[in-house]
């Protein structure tokens, strides 16, 4: 197996042990169908050393194999949302390499408190401290939070996920290093989340047969009535964390988002 280290000089406290532990902990779920996940060598202060996988195209049939294998690595669960993966008792992160940011982790029972309290206004009073979002922004999110169990409708009942956390198309891999094409997951903010954020993600930027994942999906997990109208909800942490990020256009699709749902 050839190895591929990832490494950042004065990475945050923990952050490449979480993404360690975070590999480790949705790779359990193969045992009960779920998908493959780069395999963990070990990790320091500033360094994560993975397997080294060969790229390669998807296939529809990959895809829908996979949508399968993601709807088994969320049923696996987790204890809480926002439980940190097993074994984990640091500060987890979302974002890129050069600037993860933190993500609480806590013991919320319903998805509503954790998306509201642990994950939007958290992300969005980031930004206001730096600068990207202001005032109104976080009057904006405050509205959508006091709205979430409306707006999570039938999702807001779901158990706790074992989520990716960062599932955009970049993170899924392809490889036909076993034979066949299939996906690898990689690059992880693994927790407890809800199983609509990690589909919600694939949406964002672009996935290949994208089509074929979701009917893999649903053919494993039915997915709770309206789904498709909760896609933007889901996608408002993601675009607040590049709002803090990278600022720019994103700041006026992240106001547009949350206006088209309030």
């Amino acid at each position: 197996m050839g190895k591929y280290r990832k490494s950042r000089d004065f990475a945050p406290e923990g952050f490449f042990e979480c993404e360690g532990r975070g590999l480790q902990w949705l790779g359990q779920a193969q045992a009960s169908g779920g998908p493959r996940v780069v395999d963990v060598l070990g990790w320091g202060r500033d360094w994560l050393d993975i397997e080294r996988v060969s790229s390669s195209s998807p296939t529809p049939k990959a895809a829908h194999d996979f949508g399968v294998a993601l709807a088994h690595m969320h049923d696996a669960g987790a204890p809480y949302f926002g439980s940190a993966p097993e074994g984990y008792d640091g500060t987890c992160y979302f974002g890129p390499l050069q600037d993860p940011v933190p993500m609480d982790t806590g013991e919320w029972s319903d998805p509503a408190t954790y998306y509201g309290q642990g994950r939007l206004l958290p992300m969005v009073q980031l930004g206001v401290r730096r600068g990207t979002l202001n005032q109104g922004d976080l009057e904006l999110t405050q509205r959508i939070v006091d709205k979430l169990p409306e707006l999570l409708g039938r999702a807001a009942d779901d158990k706790p996920a074992r989520i990716h956390g960062d599932l955009w198309s970049g993170n899924v891999m392809w490889t036909a290093d076993r034979g066949q094409s299939e996906a690898v997951l990689i690059d992880p903010a693994a927790h407890g989340g809800h199983r609509e954020e990690d589909l919600a993600m694939l949406h964002l930027f672009g996935m290949s047969y994208l089509h074929e994942i979701l009917d893999g999906y649903q053919s494993a997990h039915p997915l709770k009535a309206g789904y498709q109208d909760r896609v933007t909800l889901w996608q408002l942490y993601p675009i607040a964390g590049h709002c803090v990020f990278f600022g720019g256009g994103y700041v006026s699709e992240y106001r547009a988002m949350c206006r088209s749902l309030l």
